[in-house]
């Protein structure tokens, strides 16, 4: 079986996210996988490792234009951990400390 990785309301690998419902409401995450076109897997590093990533909703999240380049390709390195997730998510704050929301236009069907 092979996923489309590519439409999960435009969403995709190493996008910076932002929870805007459940427990973690208000945290950033990166997409670390794309399970379907209504859910994908996220990390933070601290509340949500590698080892253990968060299934979550996509319309659950609100998307940021940031994304990580060539995050499957770090993704493969031996180095890839959650410090690194988290200095990611670090640096994305402090570089654009307003970071810029896309307008969702999701069909939900």
């Amino acid at each position: 079986m092979v996923l489309d990785r590519t439409n999960s309301c435009d969403l995709s690998l190493g996008q910076l996210v932002k929870s805007k419902a459940g427990r973690d409401k208000g945290e950033i995450f990166i997409v670390y996988d794309i399970v379907d076109k209504k859910h994908v897997l996220i990390v933070d590093g601290s509340l949500r490792k590698i080892s253990n990533p968060k299934r979550k909703k996509v319309m659950h999240l609100q998307r940021f234009d940031t994304v990580i380049n060539d995050f499957s390709e770090i993704k493969k390195d031996t180095n890839f951990n959650d410090a690194l997730i988290r200095r990611l998510i670090e640096k994305r704050n402090k570089l654009g400390g307003n970071l810029t929301y896309v307008k969702q236009r999701c069909n939900r069907g």
